[in-house]
C-alpha cells in the first residue's frame, strides 16, 4: 500500500503498523521525544503496534531536538 511519510509517498506492506512507519522513517521506537500523526490525528505511543495504516493516509513522524 501507499501512504504518505513526512511528504514522501512510500510503499508499505498491506496492514502495517504505525511503529513500522516510525521504523521506517529512521526514528528509534524506543526513543522519547518521537511524535506521531495519522491524518493529522496524534497516536499514542502506547497504540503504535496496534494501530494499521490504510492506503493513502499520512503520516508525520517528528522528534524533539535539543536546542538553545
Amino acid at each position: 500500500m501507499t501512504i504518505e511519510l513526512n511528504g514522501e509517498r512510500i510503499e508499505l506492506t498491506a496492514g502495517a503498523s504505525v511503529a513500522e512507519a516510525v521504523a521506517h522513517a529512521g526514528a528509534d521506537l524506543g526513543r522519547r521525544g518521537v511524535a506521531v500523526a495519522v491524518d493529522g490525528e496524534v497516536v499514542p505511543r502506547s497504540a503504535w503496534h496496534r494501530t494499521e495504516l490504510s492506503e493513502g493516509q499520512r503520516v508525520e513522524v517528528v522528534g524533539a531536538i535539543q536546542g538553545g
